[in-house]
Order: structure tokens, then C-alpha cells, then sequence
């Protein structure tokens, strides 16, 4: 399993990100796409406040949507939101 991890600075614009996520996802090939606001650590407070990840079975499939245009559409949309944020790949064993 081979996760895209997205982990922004701050909380997005509730609208804002609702129009991101309608308008850009879903045109990237995946298996599923989750986000949510972080809410703590084990060491006092998150590094990060709202975090988002793409899942894809394999890193065929991986690779396959990070090359496409609909996936750089999704980053170009979220540089635009204007808060900083991080993209880490992983790849994930059982």
C-alpha cells in the first residue's frame, strides 16, 4: 500500500477546502482519500493542524497518479490556498 500524506500548516478555510476537495480529487486515480484536523501528540501539541492522504493499492497504481495531470492540478490547487504544507510518499507494509 503506498500512501500520499499531506500535512498542512494550518486548518484550511472550511469552504475553501470543501470546493478543493469537490473539484480535485476526484479526478485522481485512487483508491481512497481521507483528511481530517489534527487534534494532539504525545509530545504536547501536533506539528501540523489538518492533515489529508491519498491511498493506492500498489506503487504501480502510485506512480501512475502522481504523473498525472490531474494530480498536479490537485497541488497547484492547494499551493494556492496560500498555507504552507508538506507531501510525504509511504510506502506501507502488513
Amino acid at each position: 500500500m503506498v500512501r500520499a500524506v499531506i500535512q498542512y500548516e494550518r486548518e484550511p478555510d472550511p469552504e475553501r477546502y470543501a470546493r478543493h476537495i469537490e473539484e480535485f480529487v476526484p479526478p485522481v486515480e485512487c483508491d481512497a482519500f481521507r483528511h481530517g484536523k489534527a487534534f494532539g501528540s504525545p509530545f504536547g501539541e501536533p506539528t501540523f493542524a489538518y492533515c489529508a492522504e491519498f491511498e493506492w493499492a500498489d506503487t504501480d497504481a502510485f506512480k501512475a497518479a502522481v504523473r498525472s495531470e490531474a494530480f498536479a492540478a490537485s497541488g497547484k490547487d492547494a499551493m494556492e490556498m496560500g498555507i504552507p504544507f508538506t507531501v510525504t510518499f509511504v510506502e506501507l507494509s502488513e
